[in-house]
This record gives structure tokens, C-alpha cells and sequence, in this order.
């Protein structure tokens, strides 16, 4: 299935390559080729345009003449494209040439044929001459003798059976050999021209619903970069309230190039606007007319187009890829190696972490011949340095709850051809822990978290988190705590994205239990063991001993956490000891006093109910503490 699916994938690309291509002639006009020149006088010419992917253009090339030698060279100035050439004749008929290279193509598969290996020879046949890789270079170029005089047609974009884009430098000369080299310089002459007939520019609507409040009193939307002949459209209508729309067209420093509905007559506004160069930043702007001294609010439906006049009658539907810049969808995660330690007195905790970003963004494409690599590779700070060179947003971050200083290991970034990027971050640093709850000290399960903030508005970078790129590692070296439970979380902190690694961790008890509660629970047992002696100055020396031990385990517990405005756990059994171990020695001090005064009878009596109501009340001083912090 894998192969079938492949191969189908050629055909679809031989097909778009010359279906794209509209049939027709173009108006047989000569333009600027009314004056005689020698025919031995090299004319060159340069152009320049943008290919996206699985689309072509098409150029008509004028006033050949029989044994002129044509040279064309085609380069990438921009993004991955893998530039290719055809050369047609003038009356060639590109719907059924389409047609029928594609039957060849199915009839080639069919036979179990390499389509790779068919198609050179299927363009053999169907063209005077077609170049992909021109030496060692992705570059397409060719030398070819013009038969006879005429028109021909000119096909360029991007190799077939790959998807690249980007930005070319298109050279054609006559009699100019130093067009294959690219060094050739442009003469002034006119030898093409692009066929606006048969090229069909790309079309792209989107349909946005917002609002105008006294919180935002205008609406701002970024374009996507636009090319020399594209033409930008747009329709905005009020939809609830008084809003009477202004809409607004402004180049990247804000200098205003259109406007509609500026009196606010209408509850609608329309504007056009054609692009004569490569602009980028363009922003379109929705505001509401000042009626009265106030700005009205309300809902407005606004229609984005390029190249789609039909946005102007508002009833356009979306179609195509986004007019808008729309935020870049970044797939982030956070693997947890290490935890370093966990500091309860400041309440932070120290760890080592792998940050992972995945993101593509058709800025950071790049010739693969520039490298001659299948990737490029930033080290260290070379990356942010390129982006801010370039004048490339990339998802730089902040890790929110981050304290101190961050050490950074190693941070690399690996760039593919088409875009696509991987961020790799180790590194160490402290984090701050608010959440930290120890009421239930030291039974307690503390929320900690890992937090990262993008440094764009949310416009630009948008989050995901998918589950493969965050783990909690097997071996995190921290000895008092362990982690029971972890999710990742995505949202919006101040405008920006924002991902959370939240991970619940809790205590090994065995340290409390050896340590803690075995040793108060022997000395509560040796305290009550005391009640079966009749000596009761010795019973108050036990006592009065066992009060100096809970008061050492005070010590021990206070110096972990930090001074708490509330009660913990611990704090209400270290309290209900010491008050038990108080009351024990004023009971038996009165026992010894009944004594002394000869009414041991009386002493003895009630010594006998005490030897079962002192544990009866730590019994019932445990049952009442884990109702106030578990009921």
C-alpha cells in the first residue's frame, strides 16, 4: 500500500504540474520588441517570484528568432525550493499535454516501471528541452537552440515527486552564455512575460468573528506575506450593537494605505488594495467610529481575502491556506531527569531538565545547496543570534517559576530545509514551589511544577503538548520524596502560552516512622508502663523526662519547615503529647501530694481509673486530630 500511495503521489504531482497551468494563448502583443537589434547582441533578462508548493508559473517568451540560442537559469533566494524548467512551444496545449503525460505516468506504474526513471523520458518527448539539477547544485538551467521564429512557453517550479517553496531568480538570455552561470546582468530588454492567463495566482479567504469593547477598542490582524500582483481584499459588517466598522489597511510601520467607513455612515466597510512588491507585516485594523463622544461596541464579521475579489460582497466562503499570519503552534515538552533537591524552608526545589520544542515556519526554510547538508545544526547562542539577524521570531521562553540562575548544559537547535525546527535544551536551575501545603506534615502530597511562558504575545506562538515530549525519569536521585502522579497542562498566562509539567510528589515515611512516631509511640508505652508503680515521685521523674524528649522532636521536626501561620499534623501530635505529659506529671505530683498527707487509700483509687484513661487519651486525642485534618 505504502508503494501504490507513493506512486500515486508522482502522477499527482506530474498532473498539478501542467493541470495547474491554465490552457489559453496569451494576447499575441509584442512588447518591447518593436526595435531591430543585431541578433548577435546578448539581451538578458531577470526576474523574480515565489513558487509555493504544488504550484507552477508560467512565462511567455517573445520574439525568438530561428538559431538565437536561449539561456535560462533558474535560483532559489528563499525557503527549500528545488527549482525546474520546461520549455514548450507557443501553441503547445498544456491541458492535453497534462492529460496525457499523466496516462503515460499510470500506464508506466501500471508495468511496475520506476516513475523516477519514466519521467525524464516522458518529458523528453512532451518538450524542447527541461532541466532539474543543473551541475551540482539544485539550480535548474538550459541551453537551447530556438528552431523557429515565434513564441514559447516557459514552465518553472518545483521538482516533481517533493513539495518545496520558496522565493526564485529567474535568468533568460539570448545569446548571453553567461546566463548559466548567473552571472549574467539584466540589459533592459523584455524577453517574457508572465502569462497572467494561464498562471493561477493563489487564493486564500478567511472569515473572523470578534467584538469592539471599551476593554479592546480595535481590533489589529497581521497578513502573511504577500507577492508582487496579489491583491488584498477585505469586508468587515456589524453584527450586533451601533458598531459602525472602520476598516483600516496599514503597512509594518503603521502608515495607513486604505480605509473605508471612516465617517461611519455604514454598519459595513470594504477595501482593496493591490501589493506591487514583497511586503510582509501588513495589518488590517477594525476600529469603531466615535459617535457622540463615545465608542460604540459590538460584534462585527470580518472577510480576509488574497486574491479573492468576491470578499468585497461579503459573501465569500474561506478557502485555501490562511490570508492571516496566524500564530505558529509550537509542540513543547519537559522531560523531568533529575531532582536535585527539595528545599521546604524556601519552598522551591531544585532539577534537571530536558526542554524540547518542535515548530515549522517557512522563515527559517533554506536552500539545502547552501550547506550541501540535510539539516543545519546551532549550537549554544548561534541560533537566537541567526533569528535576530534574519529578523525571524522564533518561540523564545521564560520559565515562569524559574529562580537564580538557569545552567545550561548544552541547548541545540536542528533546522530542516523546509522549515521545520527541533529545540533541545538541558539544563539546572531552582524553581520556585507555592503550592507547598504541609497541614498534613509529614502524611503531606505537595503539588510541584515546571512552568514555561512564551515571550510572544499568543498571536505569534500557540502550544500543544503532545505526551511523548514530557516524561518523569526512572532515576530522579532525590531520597526523601518520590513522585506518584504527572500531567501536562497548556493555557494562556498574560496573552502568551504557557505549559505546565505538574508532577505530585510525596515522602518516604520510613525516616518518621523509625525516627518519629516508633520512638514517641515507645516513650508514650513506657510513660504508661510507669502507672503500674505505686512510687509516684519516680513516676514524675519519667514523666518529667519524657517532656524533654518531645520537646527535642519539637526541635528536630521545626527545623525542616518553614515558620508556618497554621497547624500541621505533626504540630498537633508533638502538642497533644506534651499536654498529655503535663497533665501526667500535675496528676501524679497530686497523687504524691494525697500521699504525703496519709490519704494514700484515696491516691490509690483514683491512680487505678488513671491507668486506663491515659491511653484512652491519646485514643481518643489521634481520632480527633485525623477528624480536623482528614475529615
Amino acid at each position: 500500500m505504502k508503494s501504490i500511495s507513493w506512486q500515486n503521489s508522482v502522477v499527482l504531482r506530474m498532473l498539478i504540474l501542467f493541470a495547474v497551468i491554465g490552457a489559453g494563448l496569451f494576447l499575441d502583443a509584442q512588447v518591447g520588441f518593436a526595435q531591430e537589434q543585431d541578433e548577435s547582441t546578448p539581451r538578458v533578462q531577470i526576474l523574480h517570484g515565489r513558487v509555493d508548493p504544488d504550484s507552477d508559473v508560467i512565462y511567455r517568451l517573445f520574439g525568438m528568432k530561428a538559431r538565437d540560442k536561449l539561456y535560462v537559469r533558474m535560483a532559489n533566494t528563499s525557503g527549500n525550493l528545488d527549482p525546474f524548467l520546461i520549455l514548450l512551444d507557443g501553441s503547445a496545449d498544456l491541458d492535453e499535454l497534462s492529460a496525457a503525460v499523466g496516462e503515460e505516468l499510470l500506464v508506466a506504474i501500471g508495468e511496475g516501471r520506476d516513475p523516477l526513471v519514466t519521467i525524464p523520458s516522458i518529458l523528453d518527448r512532451y518538450s524542447l528541452v527541461w532541466n532539474d539539477d543543473y551541475g551540482d547544485q539544485h539550480d535548474a538551467a538550459f541551453e537551447f537552440i530556438i528552431p523557429e521564429d515565434g513564441s514559447y512557453q516557459l514552465l518553472i517550479g518545483g521538482a516533481p515527486g517533493i513539495s518545496t517553496f520558496g522565493d526564485y531568480r529567474l535568468w533568460i538570455g539570448v545569446n548571453a552564455p553567461e546566463v548559466l552561470s548567473g552571472a549574467a546582468i539584466s540589459t533592459g530588454d523584455t524577453l517574457a512575460l508572465l502569462d497572467e492567463s494561464a498562471t493561477e495566482r493563489e487564493v486564500s479567504v478567511k472569515e473572523i468573528r470578534d467584538a469592539i469593547s471599551e476593554v479592546s477598542l480595535t481590533r489589529s490582524y497581521t497578513l502573511r506575506k504577500l507577492n508582487p500582483g496579489d491583491t488584498v481584499y477585505a469586508y468587515a459588517e456589524s453584527t450586533t450593537g451601533e458598531l459602525a466598522p472602520v476598516l483600516v489597511l496599514r503597512n509594518f510601520s503603521g502608515k495607513p494605505l486604505r480605509s473605508s467607513n471612516t465617517a461611519g455612515l455604514n454598519s459595513s466597510a470594504a477595501i482593496e488594495y493591490p501589493v506591487e512588491r514583497d511586503v510582509s507585516d501588513y495589518r488590517l485594523t477594525v476600529e469603531s467610529y466615535l459617535l457622540d463622544g463615545e465608542i460604540p461596541a459590538g460584534e462585527f464579521r470580518l472577510l480576509v481575502g488574497v486574491n479573492a475579489p468576491d470578499v468585497l460582497t461579503g459573501k465569500a466562503q474561506a478557502q485555501g491556506r490562511s490570508p492571516l499570519k496566524e500564530a505558529i503552534e509550537v509542540r513543547l515538552g519537559v522531560k523531568l531527569q533529575q531532582i536535585t533537591g527539595v528545599d521546604q524552608q524556601s519552598e522551591k526545589f531544585g532539577a534537571v531538565a530536558l526542554l524540547r520544542m518542535e515548530w515549522q515556519d517557512p522563515e527559517l526554510a533554506f536552500n539545502p545547496d547552501d550547506c550541501q547538508c540535510e539539516f543545519a545544526t546551532y549550537t549554544g547562542d548561534s541560533f537566537s543570534k541567526y533569528a535576530d539577524e534574519s529578523a525571524i521570531n522564533w518561540p523564545d521562553f521564560t520559565l515562569l517559576n524559574q529562580q537564580g540562575n538557569r545552567w545550561v548544559q548544552n541547548r541545540n537547535v536542528v533546522v530542516y530545509p523546509d522549515g521545520r525546527a527541533i529545540y533541545l535544551e538541558r539544563f539546572t536551575t531552582d524553581f520556585q514551589a507555592p503550592l507547598f501545603d504541609f497541614t498534613r506534615f509529614p502524611f503531606d502530597d505537595q503539588q510541584l511544577y515546571i512552568q514555561v511562558v512564551s515571550a510572544y504575545p499568543e498571536r505569534f506562538f500557540s502550544y500543544s503538548d503532545p505526551a511523548e515530549l514530557s516524561d518523569i525519569g526512572e532515576k530522579l536521585g532525590e531520597e526523601e520524596w518520590f513522585i506518584i502522579a504527572s500531567d501536562t497542562q497548556i493555557g494562556v498566562e498574560e496573552d502568551r502560552a504557557a505549559f505546565w509539567l505538574n508532577f505530585t510528589v510525596t515522602r518516604h515515611l520510613e525516616f518518621y516512622l523509625y525516627r518519629i512516631f516508633i520512638p514517641i509511640l515507645l516513650v508514650i508505652f513506657v510513660s504508661w508502663i510507669t502507672f503500674f508503680l505505686k512510687d509516684y515521685g519516680k513516676r514524675v521523674d519519667v514523666a518529667s523526662g519524657n517532656l524533654l524528649l518531645f520537646v527535642a522532636f519539637n526541635f528536630t521536626i521545626s527545623g525542616e519547615l518553614p515558620r508556618l501561620g497554621y497547624l500541621t499534623l505533626m504540630d498537633a501530635i508533638l502538642i497533644g503529647t506534651f499536654v498529655v505529659t503535663v497533665l501526667v506529671v500535675i496528676f501524679n505530683v497530686i497523687l504524691k501530694r494525697l500521699e504525703v498527707m496519709g490519704r494514700s487509700e484515696t491516691a490509690h483509687r483514683i491512680d487505678s481509673l488513671a491507668v486506663w484513661i491515659y491511653p484512652a487519651l491519646y485514643v481518643v486525642g489521634a481520632l480527633v486530630a485525623l477528624w480536623i485534618f482528614y475529615g
